[in-house]
């Protein structure tokens, strides 16, 4: 008789199942609690698959059927309210922990691009590209953790057209604003926990005359209300790690923008730059 965990079972057979038993299998490791009481019909359901894709995946693993998979789910679930008796054992389950969160994790990543799909109005993004594309300068702000998304953007940016600034992590020098004008576009990113830097800087460059975009979680954010454009992430939680993979997106959705409407002058200044880099030797390929 086979007296492996399903934890062990599944560890053992996993390469070899299909990619839906792959769905389920990690779903029932990672939530044992649900194996132990839930029907097949329900697992199914939770995961996005058939109810028939979780009953093969009993057969896969070598048991007889649903039930006898249950019965050694319950076993696990109840074993796991209980201190591992042995350090060998102990370290398989943490190693399939491990595992099973950072799926967790990436599918988490895809839920908020799926997401995001939903949130994004088109017309925003052409106004916004057509406003830089327009900009005698653009200033990008970006603080503490959100500055890692505007260092993104300039550099991107950068490559595309002159005139391109970018804030510091904790502050920007109101000497870089002082010749904005009209035709000046200043970016600011501004996710929890708000900065007063970001608000401050989307305060002066509106009494610069500057036009202010937002890429913020909330149109109502502090830096959402004063911006002229705003784009928004979701609000999908105060953690600041939901956010970003948001903020690259919405910022590539603009650098696609510009290289689609500007893409005579981006390829002259390309073309510059790559022999500035060769004549640098910058680059090592």
């Amino acid at each position: 008789m086979n007296t492996q965990t399903f934890q062990h079972l599944v560890k053992e057979k996993f390469s070899a199942l299909s990619p839906g038993q792959k769905k389920v299998a990690e779903f029932l490791v990672s939530s044992l609690e649900e194996g132990a009481l839930h029907t097949a019909f329900q697992i199914g359901r939770e995961v996005g698959v058939s109810e028939t894709t979780v009953i093969r995946l009993a057969y896969a693993l070598g048991l007889n059927g649903f039930s006898d998979m249950q019965e050694r789910i319950r076993q696990d679930w109840l074993g796991s309210k209980q201190s591992p008796s042995h350090p060998k054992e102990a370290a398989e389950k943490n190693n399939l922990s491990d595992t099973s969160m950072f799926t967790h994790t990436l599918q988490h990543e895809k839920q908020i691009l799926d997401e995001l799909i939903h949130q994004v109005e088109e017309e925003d993004i052409w106004q916004i590209v057509e406003a830089l594309r327009q900009a005698d300068q653009i200033y990008i702000g970006g603080f503490r953790e959100s500055y890692t998304a505007a260092y993104w953007l300039y550099y991107k940016m950068s490559q595309l057209r002159e005139h391109i600034y970018v804030s510091l992590p904790t502050g920007y020098l109101l000497e870089t604003l002082c010749h904005f004008t009209e035709k000046s576009v200043v970016l600011v990113f501004s996710l929890p926990r708000y900065t007063k830097e970001a608000v401050a800087l989307a305060e002066q460059a509106k009494k610069q005359g500057a036009l202010v975009i937002a890429i913020t979680d909330r149109r109502l954010s502090p830096v959402g209300q004063l911006a002229d454009i705003t784009l928004i992430t979701g609000e999908q939680t105060e953690v600041f790690s939901d956010h970003i993979l948001s903020l690259l997106s919405l910022s590539q959705l603009i650098i696609t923008g510009l290289q689609k409407k500007d893409s005579e002058n981006i390829q002259k200044r390309q073309e510059k730059l790559e022999q500035l880099y060769a004549e640098k030797g910058i680059f090592l390929e």
